[in-house]
């Protein structure tokens, strides 16, 4: 269970230090530069997270501009927390511009802080460096904060901060995007100096933050989190997700879910498959019943949250990984593929990757079943039906085709005969 509550231990400084990829990460490049923009949360995590980079920033002559999204006030300390604010950023050298969003409030008013944040990074230069909370961190306001700034930053070069990661992160776990973590070095002193400024958050007989835990971020070196491009929704976006619900979608408890499952079961055009491939497996619940279908059963999920819980589900009826299609498409042919809720969270280009990688691994005679929503969701690249119109324009024909106003259901072969046809009943 991912932790927020920064009063108790978490990962130590200690540990992430003897990490060796702490110590070989690739610099942050900076020299392209010409204005900083830092999207804080909460008063306090600009400095936790970026204090660094603003200082750096700076001290090159780069204006830097912080904008807090809410008052912090969670606690009834608003009024200090802004006085603290406002010493710290003074400390590090940048401009401030406060939004006023009520504290643990972000999902709430997204749309709000969505038209605000979009007039302040509209008003920068299109060279202004944008950082904000890395969306992978799990805290709800900083996942909200994080995607909300990735959907209005318009081509400006964007950078993600972690904060919380430090506190429940594993060095060895691979919720840790090692790969497109970059490093910064700082002065260590001057954002000591910085965050000093929020005596509320670390004084006391109980303080908010720990020493250990603000140990973390006193290092000689801050870090930040490069986006990924061109494949739809991101990792962290599922891991997130799978971390903050045990049933994210309500596989288990809806009526609409079930009877779901029922169709897609109820069109399969064989008994029993030799080999399938599910795709995007979340917690198992289709998983589960494919299984008692398919002598060997291959369900991957991006999610490792995803493919934990999958596992205690299905046992050893499956073999589930975490995999992401778009890059590590599991290797085999398949009798059987199943892409059930899962087309639209990728971009065109990547769809269109997928698809391809479907069609090289179906089996000559095999079956792919695409089942999605039909109703817009704004995170979503796509739409269900924009998914299976993409899919027609494949060489594969369709056998089955359930539409209603929710989902659309179809069934795709290389061969075209019905099920009647193929038993020779027609």
């Amino acid at each position: 269970m991912v932790s927020f509550d920064a009063s108790t231990a978490g990962t130590s400084a200690r540990a992430w230090s003897a990490e060796a990829r702490m110590h070989d990460r690739p610099r942050l490049d900076l020299a392209a530069v010409e204005h900083l923009l830092v999207i804080a949360p909460h008063p306090d995590d600009e400095t936790l997270g970026a204090g660094g980079l603003i200082a750096e920033c700076v001290r090159r002559g780069i204006p830097a501009t912080v904008v807090l999204v809410t008052d912090g006030g969670a606690a009834g300390l608003a009024d200090r927390r802004a006085r603290e604010f406002a010493t710290a950023t003074a400390t590090l050298g940048a401009l401030t511009v406060t939004l006023g969003f009520p504290d643990g409030a972000a999902d709430t008013h997204r749309d709000e802080i969505a038209r605000a944040l979009s007039e302040v990074v509209g008003a920068t230069p299109p060279t202004t460096l944008v950082a904000s909370p890395w969306r992978g961190d799990g805290h709800r306001d900083h996942r909200v904060v994080g995607e909300v700034v990735a959907g209005v930053v318009g081509g400006r070069p964007l950078v993600e901060y972690p904060v919380w990661l430090w506190h429940w992160g594993d060095p060895a776990s691979e919720d840790v995007p090692w790969e497109r973590l970059r490093s910064l070095p700082v002065d260590a002193d001057l954002k000591r100096r910085a965050l000093s400024a929020y005596v509320s958050q670390t004084e006391g007989d109980d303080p908010v933050l720990r020493a250990d835990f603000v140990e973390n971020f006193e290092r000689d070196l801050e870090y930040f989190i490069v986006p990924e491009t061109g494949s739809g929704l991101s990792r962290e976006y599922f891991e997130s997700t799978h971390r903050r619900h045990a049933d994210p979608w309500g596989f288990e408890t809806r009526w609409y879910e079930e009877r779901k499952r029922a169709v897609t079961l109820a069109s399969l055009p064989h008994r029993a498959y030799a080999t399938a491939l599910e795709v995007g497996c979340s917690i198992g619940v289709l998983t589960e019943a494919l299984s008692a279908r398919v002598e060997d059963l291959l369900a991957v999920d991006v999610s490792q949250a995803a493919v934990d819980r999958a596992r205690e589900r299905v046992g050893g009826a499956a073999r589930i990984e975490r995999a992401d299609a778009l890059t590590e498409f599991p290797a085999g042919r398949f009798e059987l593929v199943v892409l059930s809720e899962v087309g639209y969270y990728f971009d065109r280009a990547g769809l269109e990757r997928v698809l391809d990688s479907v069609e090289a691994a179906l089996a000559d005679d095999g079956t792919l079943v695409a089942c999605h929503w039909r109703h817009p969701v704004d995170d979503y690249p796509l739409r269900g039906d924009d998914v299976h119109d993409a899919i027609r324009r494949r060489a594969l024909t369709t056998t089955v085709l359930h539409t209603e106003d929710d989902f659309v259901l179809e069934v795709f072969s290389r061969d075209g005969r019905s099920v009647a046809r193929r038993a020779g009943l027609a």
